[in-house]
C-alpha cells in the first residue's frame, strides 16, 4: 500500500480520536458542577476529576510517546484509544466520587499513549511535502474538540445528562479504531524499535517528578497550617528531579532524552505550549464554577457553555489561521502577539465582572473571551510544531511525550493555582494568575530564533 494510500485513514482516524480527546477535556468543566451535586463530590474531588486526568497524562505520556517508537505509532495509538473507551465507560456509568476519579484517572493513561501516538503516527506517515500539513490538521481537530467542549458540554449536560457526554466518547473512539485498524504501514513497523531495553527507572523517577509537584501544588493554599503536605512532596520533586537527570544521562536509550532541551526551538515549544494549557485548563474550570454559582453568575449549564462561546469561535479560528499568521509575521511575532492578547483579555474580562451581570458587563465578557480565545490558539496551536521542528523524524514520538507531559503538567499547574488563587481573590484572583501567565511566555518568545 502506498504511503499516499496509507495516510488518509491514518490521518483521518487520528483527527477523530483527537476531536474525542479534546472536547473530553473541556466538555467536563460545563458538566462539574452538576456531577458535583450528583456524585456528592468534594471540593478536592472537584478539582481532582480534572487534575487526575491531567496528572496521570502528564506522567505516562513520555512512556506513551516511547512506546510508539518502540511498538509503532498505529499499535500504541489503538492501545491507547481502546483503554480511553473503556475509561469513558466507566465515567458514564459512575455512582461515586471514587468511580469518577479512578475513571478519570484511566483516562489520563488512554491519553498518555493517544495524543503522543496519534500524533507520531501522522508525523511518520505523511511526505516530507505534507508533514506540516498533516500537523496542522491534528492539532487543528484537537482544537476544534477543546473549543466546543464547553458548549458541548453544556448543552448535553443541559438536555439528556452529564453522562452522554462520556457515552459519544465510546463511539467516536470505536471509529477512530476502526479506522487505524484498517490501515497497514510496512514503513512504520519498519521503524519500530522493539529490541531496545524499556527505562523503567527512568519513568518511574518521571512519574514521580510530575505527581509530588502536583501534590505540592494543590496543598499550597494550606501552608501556613500544614506545612508538610507541601514541603514532603516538594522535596520528593527535587529528589527525583537529580536522581532523574543522573539516570538519564548514564541510560543508553533513555526515556527522557536530555539533548533535545538544548535546542532551543524544542525548549521555547514546551514551555510556550506549557503556559498556554496552564491558561486554558485554570480559566475554563474556574469560570464554569464562577459562572454556575449563585454568588457569580448565577448561569445553568447551558447558559455558561453559550457564554464562552466567543472564546471557542475564536480559538478554532485562530488555531486554523495560525500557521498562515507565523508565515505572515513570523512564529516569533505570532507567539508573542497571542500572548500579550491573553494579558488583554484577563483585564477585559475583569471589568465584565466588575459589572456583575449588567448588559454592558455581558458585552464585555463576550468581547474578552473572544480575544482570550484568539490569544491562546496561537501558541497552543504553534508550540508543538517548534518543538517537534528542532527534532528529527525518528524522534516524533519520544519528543512528542515529552512536549505532551510539559502541557498536561502545565494544565494541571493551572488547575492547582487557579484553586489557591480562587479560595483567596474568586475569580478575579484567577484571571490576574493568567494574566500573569501570558506575560510571562511573551517575555519568553522573544528569544524564538526566526527561521532563515
Amino acid at each position: 500500500m502506498s504511503q499516499r494510500t496509507w495516510v488518509t485513514p491514518v490521518l483521518w482516524s487520528s483527527c477523530v480520536a483527537m476531536l474525542a480527546v479534546g472536547a473530553n477535556s473541556t466538555a467536563i468543566m460545563a458538566a462539574l458542577p452538576n456531577m458535583r451535586t450528583e456524585l456528592s463530590l468534594s471540593a478536592a474531588g472537584v478539582e481532582w476529576a480534572v487534575n487526575a486526568y491531567l496528572v496521570v497524562s502528564a506522567a505516562f505520556v513520555v512512556l506513551g510517546g516511547r512506546a510508539a517508537d518502540r511498538f509503532g505509532a498505529r499499535a500504541a495509538s489503538i492501545v491507547g484509544l481502546v483503554l480511553f473507551g473503556v475509561a469513558s465507560c466507566i465515567i458514564a456509568a459512575a455512582g461515586s466520587q471514587t468511580e469518577l476519579l479512578a475513571g478519570r484517572a484511566l483516562q489520563g493513561l488512554a491519553a498518555a499513549f493517544a495524543v503522543p501516538s496519534t500524533l507520531a503516527a501522522v508525523d511518520t506517515s505523511a511526505g516530507p511535502e505534507r508533514r506540516h500539513a498533516a500537523i496542522a490538521a491534528w492539532t487543528g481537530f484537537l482544537m476544534l474538540g477543546f473549543s466546543i467542549g464547553p458548549l458541548f458540554g453544556g448543552v448535553l449536560t443541559h438536555i439528556t445528562g452529564w453522562r452522554v457526554i462520556f457515552w459519544l466518547n465510546v463511539v467516536l473512539m470505536l471509529i477512530a479504531i476502526a479506522g487505524l485498524a484498517c490501515a497497514s504501514s510496512p514503513s512504520a513497523h519498519a521503524r519500530a524499535t522493539q529490541g531496545q531495553r524499556a527505562d523503567w527507572i527512568g519513568f518511574v523517577l518521571l512519574a514521580t517528578l510530575m505527581v509530588s509537584l502536583v501534590f505540592a501544588l494543590h496543598a499550597l493554599p494550606h501552608a501556613r497550617t500544614a506545612p508538610l503536605p507541601v514541603v514532603g512532596p516538594l522535596a520528593l520533586a527535587v529528589a527525583a528531579f537529580v536522581l532523574l537527570l543522573i539516570v538519564e544521562s548514564r541510560a543508553d536509550a533513555p526515556l527522557v532524552d536530555l539533548g533535545f532541551f538544548a535546542r532551543r526551538g524544542f525548549v521555547m515549544g514546551v514551555a510556550i505550549g506549557s503556559l498556554a494549557m496552564f491558561s486554558i485548563m485554570s480559566l475554563l474550570l474556574y469560570f464554569n464554577l464562577y459562572a454556575q454559582s449563585r454568588d457569580g453568575l448565577g448561569f445553568t449549564a447551558l447558559q455558561a457553555g453559550a457564554a464562552l462561546l466567543p472564546l471557542s469561535a475564536a480559538l478554532l479560528a485562530l488555531a486554523l489561521l495560525a500557521s498562515a499568521l507565523a508565515a505572515r509575521i513570523g512564529p516569533r511575532n505570532a507567539m508573542t502577539g497571542g500572548l500579550v492578547l491573553i494579558a488583554v483579555a484577563c483585564a477585559v474580562i475583569g471589568l465584565a465582572v466588575a459589572w456583575d451581570g449588567a448588559m454592558l458587563g455581558m458585552m464585555l465578557l463576550a468581547i474578552g473571551l473572544f480575544v482570550m480565545g484568539a490569544g491562546l490558539a496561537v501558541p497552543y496551536a504553534l508550540a508543538p510544531r517548534l518543538a517537534l521542528s528542532a527534532l528529527s523524524r525518528e524522534q516524533a514520538g519520544q519528543g512528542s511525550g515529552i512536549v505532551n507531559a510539559c502541557t498536561f503538567l502545565g494544565g494541571s499547574a493551572g488547575v492547582a493555582g487557579g484553586a489557591s488563587a480562587f479560595a483567596l481573590g474568586g475569580f478575579v484572583a484567577v484571571l490576574m494568575m493568567i494574566a500573569l501567565a501570558g506575560i510571562a511566555g511573551a517575555v519568553l518568545s522573544r528569544g524564538i530564533v526566526e527561521p532563515k
